[in-house]
């Protein structure tokens, strides 16, 4: 027992003894560069004398990046293995550095025995690990799209939490990225595992407010069935028209072969109401999806001819149209809206027209309706205007600038819109990289006062705004006509 306890004692001592010299190494390295003059010295006088500051931290890490390339003073040898064992790197590493930036690796080279350690690592993983010991040594890491999500998983297992916290920022920063594969939806699903809660919103979001982009990408088809339930049940997709996503729908179903009630519930999540009956005819006998799977979709589109045929108010007496089936989604195409471009933003009030259809029923889908939109860079709520008093003197006012505020009102009125509860949405564009994509959606009935937040985080006056393309404001105006449920109460 003696002799155990002191054999145990006696490795610790080596291991201590092999930390302190690989320590006193590469103290030694900087004593010699300094030596020869090679380390710079960077002043800051900003405090007077006395708060001067002499950095070497640049050389520091270019001493740090060229110990770990030439393997100097090494006391652990990291063997990187894949599951099949197809794939090994050997990389020769510091203890110290590892046990500094890591506690999972200061845990496990504690009770290691050996100068070479054996990490498992998925294939992903380990095409990134030298680039993931890097930043231990560095402190820096240069990363493409598919490379965020296993460096964030060698984060995460060796507990480094400066670079998991970096890998999570870049992901939300490069959401609209092009990529010829895609990357969000690996993201989404990578997130959704972890519990990252905020990532797996901000994907989401991204997915379902630039649908119709990534329903032209390669990664459309490759989504979880999970996923794509999630993103049809959903009232707030942008994209070209309900046709656009059936389509769609229907690509995803050949290419992944699911099972038939994971195809019954996806073709159920259509809105068939928001097609023509010209588009409906169409699928019903060019569409081997729906033809094989019409039984289970046959009560929708049976309603959506209905509420096709007859006059809204008539099907509101009998049906609950306020369920999904004759809701719309954002859509792009020239009936349900208008692309807004607005140079300028800051300078003054601006205003335009456009017309939509009336309703997405066929009973309306000829009626058209004119709008008048104004933008106000500088609009003040009625809190925040000059008080005055009886006699007219204006009071202290606590304005220190307006907003910007959007009005959409019909241009005159009709009885045809009774029953009808007219929705606005407003798209706020941006650019990532030459790519256009959705950055935020605004919904509201008459004003974005009603949102309180309209375009609250965007500052308009810098060029290089977030919110500018060009200087300019890209906005995207969509009106959602809601029919009002008039269900005739049973006595």
């Amino acid at each position: 027992m003696f002799q155990q306890q002191l054999g145990q004692t006696g490795e610790k001592m080596r291991k201590q003894a092999d930390i302190i010299k690989a320590w006193m190494l590469l103290l030694m390295w900087f004593q010699i560069e300094a030596a020869a003059g090679l380390l710079k010295v960077e002043l800051s006088q900003d405090e007077g004398i006395e708060g001067n500051t002499i950095s070497h931290s640049k050389v520091l890490v270019q001493r740090l990046e060229a110990l770990l390339v030439q393997g100097n003073g090494s006391d652990v040898s990291l063997r990187v293995e894949t599951p099949n064992a197809d794939e090994v790197k050997m990389i020769q590493a510091h203890s110290l550095v590892l046990s500094l930036q890591s506690p999972m690796f200061a845990g496990m080279l504690q009770s290691h025995n050996s100068s070479t350690m054996v990490l498992r690592e998925s294939s992903d993983c380990a095409a990134v690990f030298d680039k993931f010991i890097r930043y231990l040594y560095c402190g820096e890491i240069s990363l493409r799209l598919e490379q965020a999500t296993p460096l964030h998983k060698l984060a995460t297992k060796y507990q480094v939490q400066s670079l998991q916290q970096g890998v999570t920022l870049y992901m939300n920063q490069n959401l609209a990225r092009d990529s010829p594969s895609g990357h969000v939806a690996g993201w989404y699903e990578y997130a959704l595992q972890t519990g990252d809660i905020d990532l797996r919103d901000k994907c989401l979001q991204y997915l379902a407010w630039n649908l119709s982009a990534v329903l032209q990408s390669g990664e459309w088809v490759t989504i979880s069935s999970q996923l794509l339930m999630t993103l049809l049940q959903r009232s707030d997709l942008v994209l070209q028209s309900e046709m656009e996503l059936f389509a769609a729908l229907e690509a995803w179903i050949i290419n992944n072969e699911p099972d038939g009630l994971t195809v019954e519930n996806a073709l159920r999540a259509v809105r068939y109401a928001m097609m023509p009956p010209r588009e409906l005819f169409r699928l019903q006998t060019q569409s081997t999806v729906l033809a094989r799977y019409q039984e289970s979709v046959r009560d929708l589109l049976y309603m959506s001819y209905q509420f096709h045929s007859a006059s809204p108010l008539q099907m509101a007496k009998f049906f609950d149209v306020n369920c999904s089936l004759f809701v719309p989604r954002n859509y792009l195409s020239t009936a349900w809206g208008s692309p807004w471009i607005i140079n300028n933003p800051t300078r003054d009030d601006r205003s335009t027209s456009f017309q939509t259809q009336l309703g997405p029923s066929s009973h309306d889908a000829s009626k058209r309706v004119t709008w008048n939109a104004m933008f106000s860079p500088r609009w003040l709520p009625l809190s925040m205007r000059p008080m005055y008093t009886e006699t007219g003197a204006m009071q202290p006012t606590r304005v220190e600038g307006g907003r910007p505020r959007i009005i959409i009102t019909p241009a005159t009125s009709s009885a045809d819109f009774a029953g009808v509860n007219f929705q606005k949405t407003v798209l706020v564009m941006a650019q990532q990289h030459g790519k256009l994509f959705v950055k935020h959606v605004y919904n509201f009935h008459q004003s974005t006062e009603e949102n309180g937040d309209f375009l609250a985080e965007a500052d308009l006056y810098r060029r290089t705004s977030d919110y500018l393309i060009d200087s300019s404001l890209f906005l995207h105006v969509v009106v959602k006509p809601l029919y009002q449920t008039l269900i005739t109460p049973k006595n």
